[in-house]
């Protein structure tokens, strides 16, 4: 998958980087980035819902990561969660 917002050398420089990572260092990077989009979900959801406390918070980015069938299987009493 080609990125949007990347110039195609950028993108070959970056490549090369990753590939002289180790898998460890490539494994954290990955870890990183997970973080990040979490916490920039967890930031969107507070943004549209600044009524929600910190647990509302984290039901609701936890229903933008599964399907609605898993996520009231696993949370049946958060219905009113909204992302």
């Amino acid at each position: 998958m080609k990125p949007l917002d990347t110039a195609q050398e950028a993108e070959k420089i970056q490549l090369d980087i990753f590939r002289r990572m180790g898998p460890e260092r490539r494994l954290q990077a990955g870890l990183a980035l997970m973080r990040t989009c979490r916490e920039l979900l967890r930031e969107g959801v507070r943004r549209r819902h600044p009524e929600y406390d910190e647990r509302q918070i984290g039901l609701a980015v936890i229903r933008l990561t599964l399907p609605d069938d898993l996520f009231f299987a696993a949370y049946p009493e958060a219905r009113e969660i909204l992302p």
